[in-house]
């Protein structure tokens, strides 16, 4: 390698553009992830991404490999074959963002995306730079559309929280509902139930969340600051559906 050889290779048109695509496109969709604090952010996208297509240009000029093989060895070329390792490593990687918490599944929209980044950046270092670019603008509209349409539909039901206070206190369900709304959630309509025998009074009732994981043992400080709440439950729904 000499300078003059490195200048060519950095003003090459089949080999800049694409490395540089691969490192733009894995940016772009990294940034999504980075934003919402998922554990493959900006580094690895890009990363997956650009390396995908550093494969990929090598496995295209196998031509100009420096390699001395022994007499009588015979080469077969198969261009399928790089691209497949690439997404069967890119699997393993992958499968590292999946974890579970109790009955739920996370993370798996980030390998989804890492495994998308690894398809582009091959197409990126297939030098079908158009395909690429479209692809990429694809995936992004996807990812923006999805959480613009998540904000604009309502809040869906995650808690059943149950409340038990003496039945002459004041407590009432704006109480609760009140508590709740300061926590980020919304309350849905109560259901009251009087015992006599034991003289307390139970409030049951869903509530919807605003984002994905709300703080429950939080929310169940702030409902047992109250001095007229006697018993506290609070059961997220994923355990009612397992």
């Amino acid at each position: 390698m000499t300078f003059d050889s490195l200048v060519s290779a950095m003003l090459d048109a089949d080999t800049v553009p694409p490395l540089l695509g691969s490192v733009v496109a894995g940016a772009l969709i990294g940034t999504d992830r980075e934003f919402l604090g998922k554990p493959a952010g900006l580094r690895t996208h890009i990363l997956v991404c650009f390396a995908s297509a550093l494969m990929t240009l090598l496995g295209l000029r196998m031509g100009e490999w420096t390699v001395v093989f022994p007499e009588g060895t015979q080469i077969v070329s198969d261009m399928a074959r790089m691209p497949h390792a690439i997404l069967t490593g890119i699997g393993f990687l992958g499968a590292g963002v999946i974890f579970r918490s109790g009955f739920s599944v996370h993370g798996l929209t980030t390998a989804a995306s890492l495994w998308l980044t690894a398809s582009l950046g091959i197409v990126f270092g297939a030098g079908l730079m158009e395909l690429a670019t479209i692809a990429t603008v694809i995936c992004l509209a996807v990812l923006v559309f999805q959480r613009a349409l998540r904000r604009m539909a309502p809040p869906q039901p995650v808690l059943r929280i149950r409340v038990v206070v003496d039945a002459g206190s004041s407590y009432d369900s704006a109480r609760l509902a009140a508590i709740l709304a300061s926590g980020g959630m919304r309350a849905g309509p109560a259901s009251i139930n009087q015992a006599r025998a034991s003289g307390q009074r139970s409030y049951t009732l869903l509530a919807s969340a605003y984002q994905d994981a709300p703080d429950v043992e939080r929310l169940a400080r702030a409902i047992r600051e109250d001095p007229a709440v006697q018993e506290l439950a609070i059961t997220p729904l994923e355990n009612e559906r397992a």
